[in-house]
C-alpha cells in the first residue's frame, strides 16, 4: 500500500480573509474617530460575549450609545442598515444587556448604527495615504420595543 504525505493544514488565514478583517478593523477605528470628532466619547471597543460582539460603545452626554459600524465597498446591493435583521438586532440587544449587568450601570441607552462607503475622492485619499470615508449616522437605529 501506498503511503501518502500527512496532509499539512495552514495555520495562517486565507489573504482574503485576511484582508476583509482588516478592513473591518480600520473601518471601526475611522468611524470611532468621527463619533469622538461629533462629541461622543469613547467607553470600550469590540466588546465580546458569547452572545455577540458590540463594535463600539460610546457616552454621548448621559446616555449610554451602542454602535454597529457597517462598512460596504459598494452601496448597489443596499446600505449596511439594511443588513442588520432583526435578529442580529436581537444579539445587539442581549449582549449590551449583558454589558450594562456586568458594569451595574442603569442609565439611558440607544442603539445607533454608522454605515460607511468609499468616499468618491478615493483614488486622492489613496495617494496621501488616508483613507476617506461617506459615513451615514442613524441614531436610534433600533429599540428594545420590538
Amino acid at each position: 500500500m501506498k503511503k501518502h504525505p500527512p496532509l499539512r493544514i495552514p495555520l495562517t488565514r486565507p489573504q482574503h480573509q485576511t484582508n476583509v478583517i482588516n478592513r473591518g478593523k480600520h473601518a471601526e477605528q475611522a468611524a470611532l474617530d468621527y463619533l469622538q470628532r461629533h462629541g461622543l466619547k469613547k467607553v470600550a471597543v469590540n466588546f465580546q460575549c458569547r452572545m455577540g460582539e458590540i463594535d463600539i460603545i460610546a457616552r454621548d452626554a448621559h446616555t449610554l450609545v451602542f454602535i454597529e459600524v457597517r462598512y460596504r465597498k459598494q452601496r448597489r446591493f443596499g446600505g449596511g442598515a439594511m443588513s442588520i435583521t432583526r435578529r442580529k438586532q436581537a444579539r445587539i440587544i442581549n449582549t449590551a444587556a449583558l454589558y450594562l449587568q456586568k458594569r451595574g450601570a442603569d442609565c439611558e441607552c440607544r442603539f445607533d448604527v454608522i454605515e460607511m462607503s468609499p468616499s468618491e475622492q478615493l483614488t486622492v485619499a489613496r495617494q496621501s495615504g488616508q483613507q476617506q470615508y461617506h459615513y451615514n449616522w442613524i441614531k436610534d437605529a433600533f429599540s428594545t420595543q420590538a
